[in-house]
């Protein structure tokens, strides 16, 4: 507490009503000089206004006792009361209640404090916030930061639904501004505010609420309520509302029950919104509204709901780990360079700070940044990764102990000991030590997770059963070790072993899988291919460094053989890169001045200097590896019948063990003619068995696994999954629509007809109105011309129009450039001869007169000829839909032998989406009639002006030749010029559909069959109970293992 007051003690609750008066524009402490603040929008100066107004009369007012900060009588001379600097000339409310940031920070810095309210040290703008805030809220409950009592500021008043009341106070003069008077609903006099009209005011921020009111010696000090439409109001405890993504690495999930009680904890709170969770990948996305909760008391909610580890996953800026020279506390607290968002504290000796690259470079942090050094800490691993490799150290740990102490267990069960009946007593009472133990320690964690699950979650899930089956089995002998200490031992005898057995069975099952899981992850993580060192260049000076320190403006050299560290352009040298590993393309890339190389691919026998365009936290890697993440995290539709399956599946079970508790209990009674107490023992132990052996874990990961993989897998050959849903429904494509310029063909255009010989004048015109258009015709013809010699004129306002053109204005004449249809001149003899001859006409006119008309032409792509062939050998319906010119558009159809009622020429996007619509709405060819289907449509497209259709397909995928690859809205990218991504798609999305398939088949045959054995279903086949802890491990794998299996899948 910095100043001593309660106003540092964070409020229990925001009261319904709160007294928000006015504060004064100057410091009235006798002594003190005018505070300043910082100048900003609230406080622009204004002309032909005076000194603020706002003041304190000395005279017997002012002397009077305030009731909000001091207790002794304050003489205030008028001279000596100056304003800030920042309001001279200033009228109100310039620096007054409307800037509440300021004033908060003026009523500590009245009293010599800093920020009394602050918390440990910030960033400067959190700092501020922070304080500010604090102090509105000492404010608002009554409690000056600065006085030495705090005022009864409340209400227990409840607002009527949908407003709130808030009480403004005209505010007495004081050494720190006091908040509100002593009194709530009592009139008392104060001094209040000199030469005002005296009325109620409410600011236009509904977080500070003015006051304005007159002063008169002696005068009353007023009250008055305002209505605030609570949907606006901010929750001044909370602090200002907003949206903030949130991403949670989890620790502790092994089933599919964990992820549904995550998901349900999660939902329940209103501050939730677009929550995703995943079992695979041990994560929870979501957006938070701050102004509700904050981060941190949600993860520490779930932890206390769930029983589950939460990390945060800071996603946005850059960071690093460094070691702290002392106390890494004191760091967090201390002074943090510009550019610095947030220090956390990782362990005893190091801490992570999160930065914006872009104010300042990760070397310039590391070197110059703090005032004691702070050495690099070394690399740590994928959050994600390490918090599952932590998990599965831990569930191995435990599996081992469990281990240790079942063996005695065992040895004293079933080894043929010497007096073994005689010493039955004293094994007994060691195998029940280790048996407590191992139920207890091994599992005891079981316990908690599952009681939180049903009371928290309303989810009942796989930690029920091994509770109920575990403890079912060790009370059970623990019973019947009391009867053998009592020289009365039952039939059946005591069985430790079971219970520890199966304890450990069930640990070793966990282990198993958790540990397989983690390994397919980690197979198909994209981020290792990121480099750990690279050179840089610096004053002609080479030096190796950690590629974490990389920052804009560095130049760095690639050596032969060397992976690059991060994306950049060449400036200097010439080679050939392998890029296979990110876009599949097995071929050597050339690479030579001005080209753009690609983080994690491969150098050839070259020596390049490059200067960086992407730090490495910014990549082509990160961001290939943030797409796949989010295509993991979302689920396919037929992911939510899993789920529903599974959250029946544990009640089910537990209603069959019922069943067959009683049935072998009436067996064991009518049949068998055993006693009541032999009937129920063996009836526990085949209820025991039921509960144990069944499992839902493979139900649960049937589709997770194979979509972790296979996003994975495409990943690696060049196909970017954006979401599970393409993958779900890619195998059942009926139609695949191609834009031509750009995909089936190159988007190489050059120019092979220029009609007629236009003037120097007219190429310079033309090239200043297209040379900014990105469109691969406006491009060619752009570079055409600078080939030529040609030198830009200026154009003012060009305007792109998708579909059409290029339109601009000069010297008063309309200008434009682009197709023949939108130009109106598709019928004159210079355009018919160019499209004649089959090429693409690109026209410019001036004032809707000819110009000039270029004829374009295109290659097609390598093995455009082939994917067509083989979608159509599918049974896959083809088309091709374009924006260019009838011929030119034929002419490809026609080399790709592609129908033609199915191709389209000078298209705009509004025809592309409606010839698309179209094909939604007609028959599915690859269905009967009768199941009424709608078909799947895939587009491939790469230009902007085939957005619409992307969007509007079931399907769109775009191909894309540069390393920016987030801006797509596709649903599948493909990262090199190929055509085979879209068959490579495809397959994978077959394949995946195919080991879906498998893996719901098992989990239903599993459990089947392994309940029909634990119940004694079978006369002469049946599953002991102590074995029955196998079960996880036997139905977990299988499916575990199809979806690894889709690595080594022929493509």
């Amino acid at each position: 507490m910095a100043c001593g007051s309660p106003c540092c003690v964070r409020p229990e609750a925001i009261p319904a009503v709160i007294c928000t008066p006015t504060p004064p524009l100057l410091n009235t402490d006798v002594g003190s000089s005018a505070i300043a603040c910082e100048e900003d929008e609230c406080c622009q100066k204004q002309p032909d206004s005076g000194v603020n107004e706002c003041h304190t009369d000395s005279g017997n007012d002012a002397s009077k006792k305030d009731s909000c900060c001091s207790s002794k009588p304050v003489d205030v001379e008028l001279q000596d009361l100056k304003p800030p600097s920042c309001c001279e000339g200033k009228p109100s409310p310039c620096c007054d209640s409307s800037c509440i940031d300021r004033l908060a920070l003026r009523e500590c810095a009245a009293e010599g404090q800093e920020s009394c309210c602050a918390p440990p040290r910030q960033s400067s703008v959190k700092k501020r916030h922070s304080s500010s805030r604090l102090s509105v809220v000492s404010c608002a409950s009554g409690d000056s930061c600065c006085a030495p009592k705090a005022s009864a500021c409340r209400s227990t008043a409840k607002p009527r639904p949908g407003s709130i009341k808030k009480r403004s106070t005209d505010k007495a003069a004081s050494c720190a501004d006091a908040c509100c008077d002593e009194r709530i609903s009592q009139e008392t006099s104060a001094s209040c505010c000199a030469d005002a009209s005296c009325g109620d005011k409410p600011s236009p921020s509904t977080a500070c609420v003015d006051a304005y009111c007159s002063q008169e010696k002696g005068g009353i000090q007023k009250i008055s309520e305002i209505e605030v439409d609570a949907a606006r109001t901010v929750d001044l405890e909370m602090g200002h509302s907003g949206k903030e993504h949130v991403i949670l690495s989890i620790s502790g999930m092994t089933c599919t029950g964990c992820e549904t009680k995550l998901s349900r904890t999660l939902a329940t709170l209103l501050a939730v919104t677009k929550l995703k969770t995943s079992l695979v990948l041990s994560r929870a996305e979501f957006d938070l509204d701050v102004g509700t909760t904050s981060a941190v008391e949600l993860m520490k909610h779930l932890e206390r709901t769930t029983e589950f580890k939460c990390e945060r996953i800071t996603n946005q800026g850059s960071s690093l780990d460094l070691f702290c020279q002392g106390d890494p506390t004191d760091t967090v607290k201390s002074d943090w360079p510009d550019g610095v968002t947030e220090v956390k504290i990782l362990d005893r000796k190091s801490v992570r700070v999160d930065f914006d690259a872009k104010i300042v470079g990760a070397r310039d942090l590391v070197e110059k940044g703090w005032p004691a050094p702070m050495p690099l800490a070394p690399p740590r691993a994928d959050l994600t990764l390490d918090a599952g490799a932590t998990h599965v150290r831990h569930v191995g740990y435990m599996t081992l102990l469990s281990i240790v102490l079942t063996i005695p267990v065992l040895v004293l069960s079933w080894a043929p000991l010497p007096d073994k009946e005689r010493k039955a007593i004293t094994f007994g009472s060691i195998s029940l030590a280790f048996a407590t133990i191992i139920q207890f320690v091994i599992a005891g964690p079981f316990y908690p997770k599952a009681l939180k699950a049903l009371v928290f979650s309303r989810v009942i899930e796989m930690d029920l059963l091994i509770v109920l089956s575990t403890s079912a089995a060790y009370i059970f002998s623990i019973v019947a070790f009391g009867y053998l200490a009592a020289h009365k031992p039952l039939s059946t005898g005591e069985f430790f072993e079971t219970s520890t057995l199966l304890v450990t069975l069930v640990m070793v099952g966990r282990y198993v899988a958790a540990l397989a899981r983690q390994k397919a992850v980690e197979s198909i993580s994209i981020r290792s291919l990121q480099s750990s060192k690279a050179t840089i260049v610096d004053q002609g000076v080479e030096k190796e460094i950690d590629a974490r320190l990389l920052q804009y403006g560095d130049v760095f050299r690639v050596f032969p053989d060397s992976k690059i560290p991060t994306d950049g352009s060449v400036i200097l040298g010439s080679s050939e890169i392998d890029e296979s590993m990110l876009t599949g393309e097995s071929r050597p890339v050339e690479k030579f001045k001005g080209s753009q190389v690609i983080a994690g691919s491969i150098n050839g026998p070259g020596v390049m200097t490059v200067r960086l365009t992407r730090i490495p936290g910014d990549n082509t890697i990160s961001t290939i590896a943030g797409m796949v993440d989010e295509a993991k995290l979302s689920k396919p539709k037929i992911q939510e019948i899993a789920d529903k399956v599974a959250s029946y599946f544990v009640p089910v079970v537990i209603s069959i063990t019922m069943v067959v508790f009683c049935i072998w209990i009436a067996i064991g009674i009518a049949v068998q003619n055993k006693s009541g107490s032999e009937a129920t023992i063996q009836a526990i132990i085949y209820a025991i068995t039921v509960l144990i052996v069944s499992c839902p874990c493979a139900i649960g990961l049937a589709v997770p696994m194979v979509i972790v993989v296979a996003t994975g897998v495409a990943a690696e050959r060049g196909v970017i999954f954006k979401s599970a849903d393409a993958i779900e429904v890619a195998y059942k494509t009926a139609h695949v629509v191609f834009d031509k310029t750009g995909t089936l063909t190159r988007g190489k255009l050059t120019v092979a007809r220029e009609y007629p010989s236009a003037s120097p004048g007219t190429k310079a015109l033309l090239l200043g109105l297209i040379e900014c258009s990105k469109h691969p015709v406006s491009a060619a013809i752009a570079a055409h011309l600078k080939t030529n010699g040609v030198t830009a004129t200026t154009v003012s306002d060009p305007k792109n129009i998708v579909g059409k053109g290029v339109e601009g204005a000069f010297a008063g004449r309309t200008i434009r450039a682009g197709n023949s249809r939108w130009l109106q001149v598709s019928n004159d003899p210079l355009v018919q001869c160019i499209l004649s001859l089959g090429y693409t006409a690109f026209c410019f006119t001036v004032n809707g007169s000819l110009a000039a008309v270029f004829g374009l032409e295109d290659s097609l792509r390598e093995d455009a000829l082939y994917t067509i062939n083989k979608l159509q050998q599918n049974g896959i319906s083809v088309h091709i839909l374009s924006g260019d010119d009838d011929g030119a558009v034929r002419a490809v159809a026609s080399q790709l032998k592609v129908t033609d009622s199915n191709v389209r020429s000078r298209c705009t996007p509004a025809d592309k989406q409606a010839y698309i619509k179209d094909l939604l709405a007609t028959h599915n060819p690859r269905r009967s009639a009768k199941e009424g289907i709608e078909p799947v449509v895939m587009f491939c497209g790469d230009g902007t002006n085939d957005a619409v259709a992307l969007a509007q397909a079931t399907i769109g995928v775009h191909m894309n030749e540069g390393t920016d690859v987030a801006k797509s809205a596709a649903d599948v990218v493909l990262m090199r010029p190929s055509l085979s991504g879209i068959l490579i798609a495809i397959t994978i999305s077959r394949k995946s559909f195919h080991r879906i398939s498998f893996n719901f088949g098992w989990s239903f045959v599993y459990n089947l069959f392994a309940i029909l054995l634990a119940a004694g279903a079978f006369v002469h086949a049946r599953i002991p109970p102590e074995y029955a802890g196998l079960g996880e491990l036997v139905s977990v794998l299988p499916v575990i293992a199809a979806g690894v299996l889709l690595k080594w899948a022929k493509f």
